[in-house]
């Protein structure tokens, strides 16, 4: 089945000319276009679906299209791509571990509002908390 560059975009969850700068970037190496036009078939979703993870994991385009020409090679760059996956995951996973860190502080901040809510002031939630100036996340009291 065929699909046009909308289609496309509605599907991933991005823009028409997202799609048209990733082709200009050669990162859509095999749509065809008819009479100029953009024409993705089923078989384009599969890449599709790797370089919208990748994007939205926060790999850099440059990356990207590094990613792109080593997998136009073949398998003579297998292990080449296994390495930039690699990277790509421990990146990931910084950014998790980042985000936890952050959630922690988030979910401090929830307690500290349900609390205040509840006892009708924020007066008695500040004694609980820590009146010294710190950058450290603040903790949940035990109960």
């Amino acid at each position: 089945m065929s699909y046009s560059i909308k289609d496309v975009a509605d599907m991933m969850g991005v823009t028409t000319s997202t799609l048209r700068y990733y082709d200009k970037e050669g990162l859509l190496p095999d749509v065809e276009r008819k009479n100029g036009i953009r024409v993705f078939e089923d078989k384009d979703f599969k890449w599709s679906r790797v370089l919208n993870c990748l994007k939205n994991t926060n790999m850099p385009i440059k990356k990207i299209k590094e990613y792109v020409d080593l997998a136009q090679k073949g398998d003579s760059t297998l292990n080449e791509r296994y390495q930039l996956i690699k990277e790509q995951k421990a990146n990931i996973l910084a950014q998790i571990e980042q985000l936890n860190y952050y959630l922690k502080e988030i979910e401090y901040k929830e307690w500290y509002y349900e609390t205040a809510i509840e006892r009708g002031t924020e007066k008695e939630v500040e004694s609980v908390s820590s009146p010294k100036a710190t950058l450290d996340i603040d903790q949940i009291p035990k109960k």
